[in-house]
């Protein structure tokens, strides 16, 4: 069919925001692209749906959230006599939607195992770079303003700050595919309460108890859901899966896998050597890739493969306990010593079912403030704006322990 008959004024349905529309036809062939639609098979929890069966929407869900809330931001600001071009409207749009184009598989995973020093922003910013090529430089605006060099400051802000479009869409989306209440934020009423002073995203005075309400909300989703235990001990599991799996390849072993998958299990992928063929086998490889090798590796020779692949596919998983203090390097060594016997691994070995670390929140981060703009026309801190005390404590960074073996 040639492309002139297409219509590309499409409208989605969206269970968390409602009918969302694509606004022009620049937008809706990004998002027909592969590049894009590659999002479409990976989750936006990761591991998450082994604790909250209903998290399987995907970062796709989540883009075209961002892109429609981003509209309606825009919209909203222009009506309070913000003068936003639609230039700018459109390479905010478009800097948004791609904001996580980078994610690799399961989102964080493979950023902690088989691509090395590179994080998905930076992943991102290729794809970026590859698609406004494509686009004959339609996109350079938008890259200007995703890296937080365009002269107008707030536009920068709505894609990345404290209170910005990508947390309004994923806090309210979670936490309905979760079924978890406690994120359930009004990103309508905050995004209603939004203006611009000075070059700065504000909020207006009337909408503090939205605002208070969605940094508890972040707290609250960030303890229960993405640092749930069980999710933790999952994802730290799938990493070892993938470290063991790029070791034995290392070692020139037979690994299974898909061809994408393969290109970054064969090879050392760095910064310094992420090419174009490097991306597009990024652009090849999702969730079911990895899904489906490590269904094909719980029958693995290798102990350690087979038995941390097992773990995830029959959700079978290692103990973890979560104190307030770190473990005791007696009660981890006893830990070590107990299993290295029982398994009859070496010490490098061994790291791959007996390990810690710390997870961290903190909620609210006063080195980059949520400015609330009073009815008399001053910019205050919202830490030094809420009457109650909760956002002040919400400022101190939470840290918990954990370590995981086998039960």
């Amino acid at each position: 069919m040639s492309s002139t008959k297409t219509n590309k004024l499409k409208i989605l349905n969206d269970p968390v925001h409602g009918l969302i529309s694509i606004p022009n036809s620049l937008i809706f062939d990004i998002i027909e692209h592969p590049f894009f639609q590659r999002l479409r098979r990976v989750t936006q929890m990761g591991m998450s749906n082994l604790v909250y069966p209903g998290a399987n929407h995907t970062r796709y869900h989540h883009a075209i959230g961002c892109m429609h809330l981003m509209q309606k931001t825009i919209r909203g600001l222009q009506s309070k006599n913000v003068l936003i071009s639609e230039d700018e409207l459109n390479a905010v749009c478009i800097a948004i939607l791609l904001h996580d184009i980078g994610h690799g598989a399961f989102s964080h995973a493979l950023e902690h195992s088989i691509v090395n020093g590179i994080s998905h922003e930076e992943i991102s910013l290729k794809f970026m770079r590859a698609l406004n090529k494509e686009f004959n430089g339609e996109l350079d605006l938008a890259i200007e303003i995703f890296e937080g060099n365009y002269k107008r400051k707030f536009l920068c802000q709505l894609i990345s700050s404290q209170l910005d479009i990508d947390r309004l869409d994923y806090l309210q989306r979670d936490s309905f595919y979760t079924g978890v209440t406690e994120g359930n934020i009004s990103a309508e009423r905050i995004i209603t309460m939004m203006n611009v002073v000075d070059d700065e995203l504000v909020l207006e005075q009337k909408s503090i108890y939205s605002v208070e309400k969605f940094v508890i909300a972040r707290r609250l989703m960030y303890w229960q859901v993405y640092l749930h235990k069980t999710g933790v001990v999952a994802e730290n599991i799938l990493v070892n899966i993938l470290k063991r799996a790029k070791e034995l390849a290392s070692q020139k072993k037979d690994v299974f896998g898909s061809r994408a998958l393969r290109y970054f299990l064969y090879n050392e992928i760095s910064p310094s050597n992420f090419s174009k063929t490097t991306l597009n086998n990024f652009a090849k490889l999702d969730d079911y890739d990895v899904l489906s090798a490590i269904k094909e590796w719980t029958h693995h020779e290798d102990f350690i493969l087979s038995s941390l692949a097992k773990m995830i596919i029959d959700r079978k998983l290692l103990k973890i306990e979560i104190q307030e203090k770190p473990f005791t390097e007696v009660y981890i060594n006893k830990l070590k010593t107990k299993y290295k016997k029982e398994l009859g691994l070496t010490d490098t070995e061994l790291e791959y079912f007996v390990f810690g670390d710390r997870i961290s929140n903190q909620a609210y981060n006063t080195d980059k403030p949520i400015i609330i703009f009073t009815k008399k026309g001053k910019l205050i801190d919202l830490a030094k704006a809420s009457d109650q005390l909760n956002v002040q404590v919400l400022t101190k960074k939470v840290s918990k322990y954990y370590i995981c073996y086998p039960k």
